[in-house]
């Protein structure tokens, strides 16, 4: 699996490509700026980008916005965005085309090193990695009573919230310790009361609530 690894600060940038070097992947290329990672995933065209959202020269959303555009140029091009807070924003416009190949996480995610590799595979084979706390910060701004999310169970909202992360079904039933069978009932729920067409597809069942829940 070949890998383009964005980020401006040098001992960052070592430490990502050693980690995910460690764990099998292949580095492509490693860059500190904008223009750079521009270049490096149009010649390139890795199997995943890693990009810290903020790079130079405008130090704002660069990374972010080259990361768009790529995918634009190239449909389903995979990017895990890297962020030291949380901004929705950000979430909303990964999420914006209905494709799947996309993730989001805190910087400190990557001290967890089992997890964010994971991450970075399940990204670069179409699948969606949404950091906690985006999902939390989503699901914390539906406190109206008419809003379907108000009409789960706790039960129901746990499981949300890992679904939403990117999780399948048996990580799911492992994290809460209920079968696989149970999962499906209460995604079934989860879908029902959301009112969302229930979906075989684990990504786009995953966008699709990321997408209701980004509306509220």
């Amino acid at each position: 699996m070949r890998v383009v690894v964005a980020e401006d600060l040098f001992l960052l940038r070592d430490g990502l490509v050693r980690l995910l070097e460690a764990h099998g992947l292949r580095i492509a290329a490693a860059v500190e700026d904008g223009p750079a990672l521009s270049r490096a995933l149009e010649e390139l065209r890795p199997d995943v980008a890693v990009v810290d959202v903020r790079l130079p020269p405008s130090f704002r959303d660069e990374g972010l916005q080259c990361a768009l555009r790529a995918r634009r140029a190239h449909p389903g091009l995979p990017v895990l965005i890297l962020s030291q807070h949380v901004e929705r924003l950000y979430a909303r416009e990964l999420l914006a085309d209905g494709d799947g190949g996309v993730g989001y996480l805190l910087k400190d995610r990557v001290f967890d090193a089992a997890r964010f590799v994971d991450a970075v595979r399940r990204v670069a084979r179409g699948g969606t990695a949404m950091d906690p706390q985006v999902v939390e910060q989503l699901l914390a701004r539906r406190p109206r009573e008419d809003d379907p999310a108000a009409r789960l169970t706790p039960r129901e909202r746990e499981v949300l919230e890992l679904m939403a992360q990117g999780r399948s079904n048996a990580a799911i039933a492992g994290q809460l310790v209920i079968t696989e069978r149970s999962v499906a009932k209460h995604t079934a729920q989860i879908f029902a009361k959301l009112r969302l067409p229930p979906s075989e597809d684990d990504n786009r069942r995953v966008l699709a609530v990321l997408a209701h829940l980004d509306r509220a």
